[in-house]
């Protein structure tokens, strides 16, 4: 496609800000730090290594990690935009990309919302521990009343509910707010708080008799491991799912920095900040695991576990069995932490399908909240605060991060560093801008060790889904049919509608500034190749 010049609106219309460096470095934190990063990385290191999962941990986040989220970075910082306004920008023909990012985005929305009000009434239910003597029980029949058979069904649960519609009323008026007084703020106050909240935590924890013996089961290594591939991938698989890249976030956040911002720098700092903050979670989610094993007489292995069933059933074990009155603390600082962790993670899951939305289509931001926002809120209230949302919940979950997330990554990188040699391109870009440059090593890791490592991951759970004896989760066929594989293949036709429909005049495709250095023409080197970061600019549309 050749540059030409058309009689296009001129581009007036400046795009948001964060205001400041640090407010977006906070901000991307927030989206990076999030449920994963407290029940999810403490279960994977010490299932896979212990101590010695420190290594492949490491070598993913520098081989992967880290150069994704500076690819993300370039990308939307470069073109100013949400993911299909950037993917447009890059190539008419790549739009549904960027599409396909915003609609893994809308499914995450509206279940994560779900988690957050659990969390929101677990917080009361600390104070009284009203799981009694069986959380387990308390939590799956008493609380989310689950329905035996995981077929749809609009029998509301009051407890999910209301605290849903509180989680998207809070949510959708942050949004309205814009990117620096809403997002940005809430960032700015809700970062520091959390580490706040989980270092007042981890004291406490570290005082629990048999808190040591759970650290020990941490980071004693198992040097053996590292010579298991499964353990290897599994670091690559956290490191994905925890830093909030491959799906559009970082591209969104990124777009609203100011032309001049140091995008390596940044990118370091929230790549091991998110690291630390996984570091603290493994800390003190084992030294009170550690108490618990020993409380109840068992091995720290009998009492290890991840995602739901840490969270909801055997924290709360802890604190019923917590010394001194510490329990309703422990609970309160723990179902806090993860409601802000998760709080702030939303918002930035959804700006990703707001901002892609009002840039299609010219609409101001409170019309995009508050009609787009409403119409996921029902779908997430009559969806999730239901007596069927949990198996809907797991089903989503499953599928939108091992088959949504990881594909979408994995093509993005393909098209841009193979199908349409621009990796020259994103490079030269975050040399232009950042202290911290990249060369060679960097287009190595893009565009051939993401490709291998995303397209394993990608490939190795599509096998073992479909030679499986049995369908993901023990779910009926036509549920996982459905709900896993019809919503992965679904978003998918969607994207590609969505960027069929032509852009209007007074989308931000015409409207908004659309480069923050140099236009980006057609004629890349090949892969490798020298490629010139002093280009002039030029009057041409994408």
């Amino acid at each position: 496609m050749s540059s030409q010049v058309t009689s296009a609106p001129t581009k007036t219309q400046v795009r948001e800000d964060f205001g400041g460096r640090w407010i977006f470095i906070l901000a991307a934190m927030g989206s990076a730090i999030g449920l994963g990063n407290i029940w999810r990385f403490p279960y994977i290191a010490y299932e896979n290594g212990g101590g010695a999962f420190i290594i492949p941990y490491l070598v993913a986040l520098l081989s992967a990690g880290i150069p994704l989220l500076f690819f993300d970075y370039s990308l939307g910082h470069r073109f100013k935009g949400s993911p299909p306004l950037t993917f447009r920008r890059l190539n008419k023909r790549t739009e549904a990309v960027g599409w396909w990012h915003a609609m893994i985005c809308v499914i995450i929305g509206i279940y994560y919302a779900a988690i957050l009000a659990w969390a929101t009434m677990y917080i009361f239910f600390s104070a009284t521990e009203a799981w009694g003597d069986d959380p387990n029980a308390y939590f799956f029949e008493e609380y989310l009343q689950m329905s035996e058979t995981p077929a749809l069904n609009f029998e509301l649960v009051p407890g999910v509910f209301w605290p849903l519609l509180i989680i998207w009323v809070a949510t959708l008026l942050i949004l309205a707010f814009g990117v620096r007084r809403g997002i940005g703020l809430a960032s700015a106050i809700g970062i520091p708080l959390l580490v706040l909240m989980f270092l007042v935590l981890i004291v406490i924890a570290l005082t629990l008799p048999g808190s040591s013996s759970g650290l020990d089961a941490l980071f004693t290594p198992n040097w053996e491991a590292l010579l298991n591939p499964s353990v290897w991938i599994a670091a690559y698989g956290q490191i994905f799912f925890s830093l909030s890249v491959g799906f559009g976030i970082m591209i969104t956040y990124a777009s609203y920095l100011k032309r001049r911002t140091n995008l390596t720098s940044s990118g370091l700092v929230v790549a091991f900040s998110n690291s630390g903050f996984e570091i603290l979670a493994g800390i003190g989610v084992f030294a009170t695991l550690g108490f618990m094993a020993q409380a109840a007489g068992l091995e720290i292995g009998e009492v290890v576990t991840s995602g739901i069933g840490l969270a909801f059933v055997a924290f709360p074990e802890i604190i019923s069995q917590a010394p001194l009155g510490l329990g309703p603390i422990i609970g309160i600082l723990f179902f806090g932490s993860l409601l802000i962790a998760g709080f702030t993670s939303m918002i930035s899951i959804l700006e990703v399908t707001f901002s892609a939305i009002k840039d299609k289509t010219g609409w101001s931001r409170n019309t995009v909240v508050w009609t787009v926002g409403t119409l996921l809120a029902l779908v997430s209230l009559f969806g999730f605060g239901t007596t069927s949302g949990l198996a809907l919940l797991d089903t989503f979950d499953y599928f939108v991060n091992n088959f949504g997330i990881v594909a979408a990554a994995f093509v993005a990188v393909v098209v841009v560093a193979w199908l349409l040699r621009r990796l020259n391109r994103v490079v030269a870009h975050l040399n232009k801008v950042s202290s911290f440059r990249l060369g060679t090593v960097y287009k190595i890791l893009v565009a051939i060790v993401l490709p291998v490592v995303l397209g394993y991951m990608l490939i190795t759970e599509f096998l073992n889904q479909s030679t499986a004896e049995e369908p993901y989760g023990g779910y009926p066929e036509w549920y996982v049919n459905t709900f896993g594989w019809g919503m992965a293949i679904g978003i998918i036709v969607i994207a590609i509608i969505l960027s069929l429909i032509p852009w209007p005049k007074n989308s931000a495709l015409y409207t908004e500034q659309s480069s923050n250095e140099y236009p980006l023409d057609d004629t890349d080197p090949p892969l490798g190749k020298h490629a010139s970061t002093t280009e002039p600019e030029q009057g041409v549309t994408p």
